[in-house]
């Protein structure tokens, strides 16, 4: 039977992988600024949006602990990146034929279920077909797959509204949600690949080893601090990609620009992910995650200033982009190298949850402070818990 050791040292199921994580991550990405335009279209409001937004976490949060404990216990991954997929592409359609916005939320619920499900599993086989010395190097590489589909998609999404504002942005969307649908199924051809490049012949794992409760993961050095930085991280790509277009529409900007600057974004994190084993030779890996968190937070400030037109939003999402990039794939290595082997895709797990429970309450929050001082308010908001986060890595001892 084929071991672990022989399944990571072939390159295949990576590939494969990845081309997975593209067109999965593609058509979820097309599928979130759709639900902010498909919610203005309805007459959303601030707070509505940012609500909606926190529906998208919901059931994730109660979810992921469970997941990643079977995905330990069971590693056969491929299967359960099959039921992301499938979940990925039911969650348009319910979009698709949302009439209002209780329905609405219940499509991004589901969306966010099926992201959750995937990554669980993508994560895992991830962590554990690599070897030690290779994490930091293929987490790169996998999140920056993932921002392919986060360039992607909002320039598709831009690309099928076109001009559309308003009441009138809910045929477009209707029709671009199917297009997600499309996308997210073109990806189970090359999941077969995943398979037979060896994920899906991964035994069981011998050596489980006694199961951790949460508070011995929680414990464990330097897992709150990299559960923080990731769910400050993501968070702040959640709420810039369904506020843009809210900050877009009150500046008079088109869908389509807006779908591009939110594809500038995802670019320089690709930049960035790409460039991850270069940064390592020369910082540490907690300086880049202090970096990353702290100098996201400065250069997203700039993006709601009155004064900042197309061009400026530009440049601070080109450097925020790159930033934003650095700390989510130094993150995982930090979580997985802090739990035995047997646990890892449990604690992966506790790190989705943790960022889904970030996904809930800071859009949440940020709706509050939006509802009060406008919808810049939002970002602002978001940029003092990534100032937070990189105070607290700053303070964590060791690497």
């Amino acid at each position: 039977m084929t071991s672990e050791k022989d399944v990571a040292g072939n390159g295949r199921w990576l590939v494969w992988l990845l081309g997975s994580v593209v067109l999965t991550q593609t058509a979820l990405n097309l599928a979130r600024p759709l639900l902010s335009y498909r919610a203005i279209s309805f007459g959303a409001d601030e707070l509505a949006i940012g609500l909606i937004t926190a529906a998208y976490a919901l059931v994730s949060v109660v979810s992921a602990v469970p997941l990643g404990r079977f995905t330990d216990r069971y590693p056969r991954s491929p299967l359960v990146i099959v039921a992301g997929t499938l979940l990925l592409a039911a969650a348009p359609v319910l979009m698709a034929l949302s009439t209002s916005l209780w329905t609405l939320a219940l499509g991004g619920t589901v969306l966010g279920l099926g992201h959750l499900v995937f990554m669980i599993a993508g994560q895992g086989l991830v962590a554990r077909l690599s070897p030690e010395d290779g994490l930091d190097r293929n987490f790169g590489w996998f999140t920056a797959a993932v921002s392919v589909g986060q360039m992607a998609g909002p320039a598709l999404a831009g690309a099928l509204l076109g001009e559309a504002s308003g009441a009138a942005l809910r045929e477009p969307t209707r029709m671009a949600l199917l297009v997600a649908v499309v996308v997210a199924l073109l990806a189970l051809p090359g999941l077969l690949g995943v398979a037979r490049g060896g994920g899906g012949r991964v035994p069981p794992t011998p050596e489980r080893g006694p199961r951790l409760p949460l508070t011995g993961l929680l414990r464990s050095p330097g897992i709150p601090t990299g559960l923080f930085v990731s769910l400050a991280l993501l968070a702040a790509v959640d709420i810039l990609t369904a506020y843009l277009p809210l900050i877009a529409e009150q500046n008079g900007i088109a869908p389509t620009v807006a779908g591009a600057l939110l594809s500038l974004r995802a670019a320089a994190s690709i930049a960035s992910r790409l460039l991850l084993p270069v940064l390592l030779r020369r910082w540490s890996r907690r300086a880049l995650i202090v970096v990353s968190a702290a100098g996201a937070a400065v250069a997203l400030a700039v993006v709601p200033l009155p004064l900042s037109g197309p061009a400026v939003m530009a440049v601070a999402l080109g450097v925020g982009g790159f930033l934003l990039g650095l700390g989510q794939p130094l993150t995982m290595t930090t979580v997985v190298r802090a739990v035995p082997a047997s646990a890892r895709s449990t604690a992966l797990a506790l790190r989705l949850m943790s960022n889904r429970v970030g996904q809930v309450a800071m859009p949440a929050g940020a709706s509050l402070v939006a509802t009060a001082t406008g919808v810049g308010g939002a970002l602002w908001f978001t940029c003092a818990v990534l100032a937070l986060a990189a105070g607290a890595a700053a303070r964590t001892p060791g690497d």
